[in-house]
C-alpha cells in the first residue's frame, strides 16, 4: 500500500480518520451521559458514593465495549440511560445506580458475579444476579419467560430495588423499540402490557405504567395510536383555553383561603382513552373526559387531611359534584401508597370534569411509587406502607409455595396486581385490604389458613352470610369455623385471592395425591398391556386425548373411576390410526419455513420453507386478510393465525415467545373471512332493509347470521358476514356508517 505524503490522503487514511472522528464524539457523548447522570444523582450522594459509581460506569464501560445496539449506538449508552431513570423517574440511589450500570454485564460478557461482588459488595451482586436471564434448555410446555419473571420476583421481599431497575430497563427497551424487528416488536410489547405495566402499577409508579402503556399502543395499534395522538395534539388549543377557564375562579378562591397550591391540567393518557373507545364502542370524539385537573397543595404532613377536604370544598362551591364518583384515598390510602382525593364535577358549559385533591408528599408518592413511599416512610401512619407490606408478603407466600410451576405463579400474581381494593374490619377493629370481588371466605384466609380451612360462614355487621358473600368497604367481619369442615372443589368458584386458591388447591392436590397414587398404577399396568411405554410424550398425548391438563390429574380421574381403564385400548388405537397428522412442533426452532396449507385456502406465508403443517385462524379474533397477525404453535392443533390485537395475544407473546412465528398474508384475492359487526342506533321502520342491500347488493357480501335486538327506540344488532381483507371491511363500514339511523359501528370478536 502507498503512504501517502503530509499533503495528500488516500481513501484509506481519510476513512481511518473518519472513523477516529466518529469514535471520537461517541466518547463524546458517553461522557455526557455520564456526567449528566451524575449531576441528577448528586444531591442525594454521601461520600464515597461517586468513586463508586464511576468505578462501576468504568467497569461497564470496558466490559461492553465495541458492542453494540440494533439502533447502531453503542450498548453503554443502554446501562446509562436504565441508571438515568432509576435515579430520575423512579427516585433511587447509589446502589441503584451501580446495579443498573451493571445489569446486563454478567449475562453479556465474560465478567463474572463474584467478580462483581468482590468489588460493589452483596447487595449489588444479588440485584445483578436477580436481573440476569436464566440460561439452558426449557421442557416443553414450560416458559422461560415466566421462569426468568419468578426468578427476578425472587429477591422482591429482599430487595425491591430489582424489580424498580428492572422496570427502568423495560421502560427504556420500550423507548428505543424502533430498531428491532417487528415481531420482536410484539413480543417485548405484549410482555410489558402483560407483566411490567401492572407491576408498575401495582407498585404506584403512575407515570411509568402510563409511558408503558402508550408505547405498548403504539407497537400493537400503530394506526389507532397516530389517529388518537394526532387528535389530542389538534384539540389542545380547544383543551387549554377550557382549562384555564375552568381553574380560574378556583385559583382566586383558593388563594384568598391562604393556601399555595399548583393547579394543572392534565390530558389521559392514549391507551387510557384507546380504553374508553373499546369498552364504551365509541370514536374519540364521544369521550368527554380526556383531561383531568390536578390540584397539588403545600401543606405540612399534619395539616394535610383537612387542607384536601378543604379544598374540596372550595371547588364544589363552584362546580356540582357527581355523588358516585367521590373516591377518598386521603383517609383510607390505596394498597399501594397512593392517596388522593377525586371526585368528578360539572363545568358551566355541561362538561364533566374529574378534579384530584393531593398534597406534594401525596403528589411525589404517586409518581414516583415505592421509592417515594420510603422516602416518607418515617412521617407515614401504619396504613399508609401496610398495603405495600400486604402485598409483598402475598408475593412472598406465592414465591415460597412448593410445587407451583412457573406459568401458574405468573398467572397468580397477575391476578393479583390490577385489582382494586375493599377495606374491611375484624371484630377488634384491624383494618384488612382485600381485592375487589373478594368474599367471606377470601377473608377468612387472610386471616390465617386454618381459619379459611374451616370456614362455615361469617358474621357480617353482626348479620349471618354464607362464606360466598362478597365483602364491601367497610364491613365489620367475624369468621365462624368448625373443626368438620374442611376444603371442597366448589370453594375455588367462591375465593378470588391467590392465596385462598393456593391454600385450597394445596388442600386438594393432597387429597387428590392419595387418589393419583392408585391411579398411576392403573395407567402403568394398562399401558404395559397394551405394550405401550409410560414416557412422558404418551402421557402428553394422553393427557390431550382424555382432556386432563396434568398428569396428575390425569391418574386422579382414573384412580377416581372417571376414565375407565378401557379407554386406555381406546387411545391406543387412536394413537395407531393417526396418520398424516401435523408434525409435532415444540417451538419455531422446529419449524423448516415455508407456505402453509391449512383448513383455508393458502393465504399465509410464514418464513421460507414450511410444508405439511396445520394452521387454522382462531375463532377468539378471527383475523381477515390484511390484519396484522402471528402465528402461535400450539400442542395439538397446529399453528393458530391470531390478530396481534386479539385479547389473548399479551399472554400468548409474553408466556410463549418461543411459540410465536412470523406471518404475512399473500396476494391471494380469492378466500373468504368470517368477522363479526355490532351495529347500533335509532329504530325505523325499513332500517334491517337498507342495512341488508348495503351488505348484499352494493357490496355483494355474504352473510352467515344476522340478529337484531330493538328497545324503546334503539337497536342493537350483530352480523356475522364473510369480506375478502381489511379494505373490503372498510368499504363495508363506510357505507354502513351513512345509513339513516345507525349511530355507531364496529368489529367485534367471538
Amino acid at each position: 500500500m502507498q503512504l501517502c505524503p503530509p499533503c495528500l490522503r488516500s481513501p484509506y487514511c481519510m476513512s481511518l480518520e473518519v472513523a477516529d472522528v466518529h469514535e471520537k464524539l461517541e466518547n463524546q457523548e458517553i461522557l455526557r451521559r455520564y456526567r449528566k447522570l451524575l449531576r441528577t444523582a448528586r444531591p442525594a450522594l454521601n461520600d464515597g458514593d461517586e468513586s463508586l459509581i464511576r468505578e462501576a460506569f468504568m467497569t461497564a464501560v470496558n466490559a461492553h465495549r465495541g458492542t453494540r445496539r440494533k439502533s447502531g449506538e453503542p450498548y453503554i449508552y443502554h446501562p446509562i440511560a436504565v441508571a438515568q431513570i432509576a435515579v430520575e423517574e423512579i427516585g433511587l440511589g447509589t446502589t441503584a445506580i451501580i446495579a443498573a450500570l451493571l445489569h446486563d454485564v454478567v449475562e453479556d460478557t465474560e465478567i463474572e458475579l463474584s467478580e462483581l461482588e468482590v468489588k460493589f459488595g452483596p447487595k449489588v451482586a444479588k440485584i445483578i444476579d436477580g436481573l440476569t436471564k436464566i440460561s439452558g434448555v426449557f421442557q416443553t410446555g414450560t416458559s422461560q419467560q415466566a421462569e426468568n419473571f419468578r426468578k427476578m420476583l425472587l429477591t422482591l421481599s429482599d430487595d425491591v430495588r430489582v424489580i424498580l431497575i428492572k422496570l427502568a430497563d423495560r421502560l427504556h427497551n420500550m423507548r428505543t423499540l424502533d430498531s428491532m424487528p417487528r415481531n420482536t416488536q410484539l413480543k417485548i410489547a405484549s410482555e410489558t402490557i402483560f407483566l411490567y405495566s401492572p407491576l408498575a402499577h401495582r407498585l404506584g409508579l403512575y407515570s411509568i405504567k402510563t409511558e408503558l402503556e402508550d408505547l405498548y399502543l403504539k407497537y400493537t395499534e400503530i394506526d389507532l395510536y397516530k389517529e388518537i395522538a394526532t387528535k389530542l395534539q389538534q384539540s389542545k388549543a380547544a383543551r387549554t383555553k377550557f382549562i384555564n377557564e375552568f381553574i380560574s375562579p378556583l385559583e382566586a378562591e383558593i388563594k384568598k383561603a391562604g393556601f399555595t397550591v399548583a393547579i394543572k391540567g392534565r390530558p389521559k393518557s392514549i391507551y387510557s382513552i384507546y380504553n374508553k373507545m373499546r369498552k364504551q364502542k365509541v370514536p374519540f370524539e364521544d369521550i368527554y373526559d380526556l383531561f383531568a385537573i390536578r390540584i397539588i397543595i403545600d401543606t405540612p404532613p399534619e395539616n394535610e387531611k383537612p387542607a384536601c377536604w378543604q379544598i374540596y370544598s372550595i371547588v364544589t362551591d363552584f362546580y356540582k359534584p357527581n355523588p358516585d364518583r367521590l373516591r377518598d384515598w386521603v383517609s383510607t390510602p390505596r394498597g399501594n401508597g397512593y392517596e388522593s382525593l377525586h371526585t368528578t364535577v360539572m363545568s358551566k358549559s355541561g362538561q364533566w370534569v374529574e378534579v384530584q385533591i393531593r398534597t406534594q408528599r401525596m403528589d411525589e408518592i404517586a409518581e414516583k411509587g415505592y421509592a417515594a413511599h420510603w422516602k416518607y416512610k418515617d412521617n407515614a401512619s401504619g396504613n399508609r406502607e401496610s398495603g405495600l407490606d400486604q402485598w409483598i408478603g402475598r408475593v412472598r407466600e406465592m414465591l415460597e409455595r412448593p410445587g407451583t410451576t412457573a406459568v401458574e405463579f405468573v398467572n397468580e400474581f397477575r391476578n393479583n396486581l390490577f385489582n382494586e381494593e375493599v377495606y374491611v374490619f375484624t371484630p377488634a377493629g384491624d383494618l384488612k385490604i382485600l381485592p375487589a370481588g373478594a368474599t367471606a371466605l377470601d377473608f377468612a384466609f387472610d386471616i390465617h389458613s386454618q381459619v379459611g380451612g374451616r370456614c362455615l360462614g361469617a358474621k357480617v355487621n353482626n348479620k349471618l352470610v354464607p362464606i360466598s358473600y362478597k365483602i364491601k368497604n367497610g364491613d365489620q367481619i367475624e369468621i365462624l369455623t368448625s373443626v368438620k369442615q374442611k376444603p371442597s372443589e366448589d370453594w375455588l368458584k367462591i375465593v378470588t385471592t391467590s392465596k385462598a386458591v393456593a391454600k385450597i388447591k394445596d388442600f386438594l392436590k393432597e387429597e387428590r395425591k392419595k387418589v393419583a397414587i392408585d391411579g398411576k398404577e392403573v395407567v402403568e399396568r394398562k399401558l404395559k398391556q397394551h405394550k405401550l411405554d409410560m414416557t412422558e410424550e404418551v402421557l402428553g398425548e394422553m393427557r390431550i386425548f382424555f382432556n386432563q391438563k396434568s398428569n396428575l390429574d390425569l391418574y386422579f380421574a382414573f384412580g377416581r373411576g372417571q376414565l375407565d381403564t378401557s379407554e386406555i385400548k381406546r387411545f391406543k388405537e387412536f394413537k395407531e390410526n393417526k396418520t398424516e397428522a401435523a408434525p409435532h412442533i415444540a417451538d419455531t426452532k422446529t419449524v423448516n419455513h415455508k407456505s402453509i396449507k391449512g383448513t383455508q385456502t393458502d393465504v399465509i406465508t410464514i418464513g421460507d420453507d414450511l410444508n405439511n403443517i396445520e394452521y387454522s385462524l382462531a375463532k377468539c379474533c378471527n383475523p381477515i386478510r390484511g390484519d396484522a397477525v402471528f402465528g402461535f404453535v400450539t400442542i395439538n392443533e397446529g399453528i393458530k393465525i391470531h390478530r396481534t390485537t386479539c385479547p389473548n395475544a399479551p399472554e400468548m407473546m409474553a408466556q410463549y415467545g418461543y411459540r410465536i412465528l412470523k406471518v404475512r398474508w399473500t396476494d391471494q384475492h380469492e378466500a373468504a373471512f368470517l368477522t363479526g359487526l355490532r351495529i347500533t342506533g335509532t329504530d325505523r321502520i325499513g332500517l334491517i332493509s337498507d342495512v341488508t342491500k348495503v351488505i348484499s347488493s352494493e357490496l355483494k357480501v355474504n352473510m352467515r347470521s344476522i340478529t337484531i335486538d330493538t328497545q324503546d327506540g334503539v337497536f342493537d344488532g350483530k352480523i356475522m358476514l364473510y369480506v375478502s381483507d381489511t379494505s373490503h371491511l372498510e368499504k363495508l363500514l363506510t357505507k354502513l356508517k351513512k345509513v339513516q339511523g345507525v349511530y355507531g359501528i364496529n368489529r367485534f370478536e367471538n
